[in-house]
């Protein structure tokens, strides 16, 4: 379609466009779902709220129903634009390696560049805009991760994957390495059918989960999972899993490392989602040392600076607590053992007392 203003638009020559515009604009895949989901979507989030394993997101329980409803988000939404973009950086180094180095801190790979939330608003922004240019007029509205749509369920329901056990969308052709975004538009947009899951009877990453958070298939428990722990949980970690936390100190991709549809996962191109500051492959020592304003200006424009300063020494504590014993560590830890604030203090003397110290 090349006029805007158009009367009778050309829908299926319409989503074409949209998906070689997606592509474009750096996404992999976009396909089109209805604005709406079955009434099961609906239950299965009340299942879920109603065994309180949303934890402390309180946005969860708020929201109820809209998040499977998006034309109540959207009044007068017909359709979904879902679409999903790389972000595994090719120069990081091996998650496995870091995991298994105890000094060094396991930042989850989606984290290692810059905030997704304000790279992939941007395309799907650049995305609404052309299509305002060729139809008039449009109503619609973009998310990512960003407002109460259950974007998972939608991204099935689209075809651009499945949702595998561990809750996550699943792409039979390049795993799960990616983000996911929203257009949601009043356009009546033709759409694509869904897929089968192709999870078969694997349980890969139930049984990898070092906190057992995926309680059944299908089923996370946030309150276990250690993204949840160390990134939306306000305070410290509880005691009894931070011996199952290892060194992670900011998410986890323990489940899709484990995934086999991961090893045709697609490293990302997207500059703006490289390494920075060797987030990598950086020692829990180096990152406990830092001060406030080296943490904010180091991870500005990172999707870390959200849990705060203070938040992210207490993740740390914990990683030093079940780190090796050495002179360094204990050093580090007795620096903090009075910290002013209770979210360091109580875990740095956690920490220390694993290590047999007594900060007096």
């Amino acid at each position: 379609m090349q006029a805007s203003n158009s009367e009778n638009p050309n829908y299926p020559e319409l989503v074409r466009q949209i998906k070689d515009w997606a592509r474009e604009l750096g996404f992999a895949d976009a396909r089109i779902s209805r604005a709406e989901l079955p009434a099961e979507a609906g239950e299965r989030l009340v299942a879920w709220l109603e065994a309180g394993y949303h934890g402390e997101m309180d946005y969860m329980a708020r929201h109820g129903q809209l998040r499977v409803r998006p034309a109540e988000l959207v009044p007068g939404a017909l359709s979904v634009v879902s679409l999903r973009m790389h972000y595994w950086p090719a120069e990081a180094k091996s998650s496995d390696a870091v995991l298994a180095n105890g000094n060094a801190a396991y930042i989850s790979r989606y984290a290692l560049g810059r905030d997704y939330h304000k790279v992939v608003r941007n395309r799907l922004q650049k995305l609404a805009d052309r299509l305002a240019e060729t139809i008039q007029p449009l109503g619609y509205r973009v998310f990512t991760d960003s407002a109460p749509i259950a974007e998972v369920a939608l991204a099935a329901q689209a075809g651009l994957g499945w949702r595998g056990k561990h809750t996550l969308l699943l792409n039979k052709g390049q795993g799960s390495l990616f983000f996911l975004g929203e257009l949601v538009t009043d356009l009546p947009l033709p759409p694509d059918e869904s897929e089968a899951e192709h999870c078969g009877r694997c349980t890969r990453c139930l049984d990898v989960c070092p906190t057992g958070a995926i309680v059944e298939p299908y089923t996370v428990d946030a309150r276990r999972c250690i993204s949840y722990l160390t990134i939306e949980l306000k305070g410290a970690i509880p005691e009894p899993l931070r011996p199952l936390i290892g060194n992670r100190v900011y998410g986890c991709d323990d489940c899709q490392l484990a995934c086999p549809w991961n090893r045709f996962a697609v490293h990302t191109a997207e500059p703006d989602f490289a390494v920075r500051h060797g987030l990598d492959d950086v020692s829990l020592v180096e990152l406990f040392g830092w001060s406030e304003n080296e943490f904010k200006t180091r991870m500005a424009g990172s999707p870390i600076y959200r849990i705060g300063y203070l938040k992210w020494l207490s993740n740390i504590a914990v990683g030093l607590g079940n780190a090796p014993t050495s002179d360094v560590v204990i050093a580090v830890l007795m620096a903090r053992a009075d910290h002013p604030d209770e979210l360091v203090r109580e875990p740095t003397r956690w920490a220390l007392a694993r290590h047999g110290v007594e900060p007096g």
